[in-house]
């Protein structure tokens, strides 16, 4: 659960929860003559580019503004972008494939199933069962209902797919101008001393706040797997760890993870997976044994895991973390880019290789 998904469940709870004690809170004040001050507040034309607002004599900046609340804002502009993209692709669909269907004296719904999606839209068992594996959905708990949701979810998605393949046809010659562009997070991420894949001098830095008990890091790190896979030494992946309150495993796993990672980071790694894919077993015993597993020397680690060696290590991660603005995990930042939660390959791609080519056309 993200950040933003536990604060709205959580809150409206409270909102309701305390229905009775506001309303009593509103009659009382109601009847009251006295307004409540408020600061003198005018706007006004900024006096210079960059200045929002001035406190006294003092100007302060967009970047006084926001302060440590940059994933804030930015999670805000993205979600902006997306409606807008959102939008973006719906008056595509009106304007391109409804002139289409006009032309063959259909309705745009009718020419989309018929001409686009060649009559009707197929979920085969195969993707079915990808599409469950994919997501982790135990067996046991898909009954007729849930099953009727995933295939209708599966047939929606396919629809798009058809549409996005449709429109790339219609496009091809004559790509849609558009005249806004996505929000970038610049966000200054020290690596530091953190577990590392890759060459140092890569012209990429993956840079990942994560916590082994979580089920969406659990996910994420097979998307790292194939991350790791595809660019090799193109990119730098780095770990940094961010245990959260709930998952009381998660801050002794992170500590014993860098027990491993003191005998040699390739044994982190190691760790790393064996930890996710089992993240219903970190008890004590479990630990000792996947270190074996990943080549650490057992009586070494024991001893590094119960001086706690690295409990301020790990307090340092999470507040490098909380001082930049995460607040959920996975969190990855591309060069300083954020990307926040257990996006597909896809989706780190289209960053990577963004950043790959800006790199590749700056040292022309």
């Amino acid at each position: 659960m993200s950040y933003f998904e536990f604060r709205k469940k959580y809150v409206s709870f409270g909102l309701v929860t305390s229905f009775a004690v506001v309303s009593t809170f509103f009659l009382i004040t109601a009847c009251t003559d006295h307004a409540k001050a408020k600061p003198s507040i005018v706007h006004k034309d900024a006096p210079k580019p960059g200045i929002v607002a001035k406190i006294g004599d003092k100007e302060f900046t967009e970047e006084d503004l926001i302060g440590e609340d940059k994933l804030d804002f930015f999670e805000l502009k993205k979600r902006e972008y997306d409606l807008r993209m959102d939008r973006l692709n719906k008056l595509m669909v009106e304007e391109l494939i409804g002139t289409e269907a006009k032309k063959a004296g259909m309705s745009t719904d009718d020419y989309i199933m018929k001409k686009v999606a060649g009559g009707g839209i197929k979920i085969s068992d195969k993707d079915y069962k990808k599409f469950v594996a994919d997501k982790h959905i135990p067996e046991s708990q898909i009954n007729p209902q849930i099953k009727e949701r995933i295939m209708s979810y599966l047939q929606t998605m396919k629809k798009q797919d058809l549409v996005n393949e449709y429109l790339a046809k219609l496009t091809k010659g004559r790509p849609v101008e558009v005249y806004f562009n996505a929000p970038k997070s610049q966000v200054k991420v020290e690596v530091g001393d953190a577990p590392i894949f890759g060459k140092s001098d890569a012209r990429v830095t993956v840079v990942e706040y994560s916590d082994f008990q979580c089920p969406f890091c659990s996910r994420a790190a097979e998307t790292v797997t194939q991350l790791k896979k595809k660019y090799s030494s193109k990119i730098k992946l780095a770990f940094k760890h961010f245990p959260l309150p709930m998952h009381p495993n998660a801050r002794p796993a992170a500590e014993a993870s860098m027990c491993v990672n003191e005998q040699g980071t390739d044994k982190f790694w190691k760790y790393h997976d064996l930890m996710f894919k089992n993240q219903d077993k970190l008890d004590k015993a479990s630990l000792e044994k996947y270190a074996k597993e990943a080549g650490a020397d057992p009586k070494k680690f024991s001893e590094c895991v119960a001086a706690k060696k690295f409990s301020s290590y790990i307090q340092k991660d999470i507040e490098s973390g909380e001082k930049i603005g995460v607040k959920s995990t996975p969190t990855f930042f591309i060069n300083g880019q954020i990307l926040s939660g257990a996006m597909p390959i896809e989706t780190f791609s289209e960053v990577i290789d963004e950043e790959l080519n800006n790199k590749s056309e700056a040292n022309k």
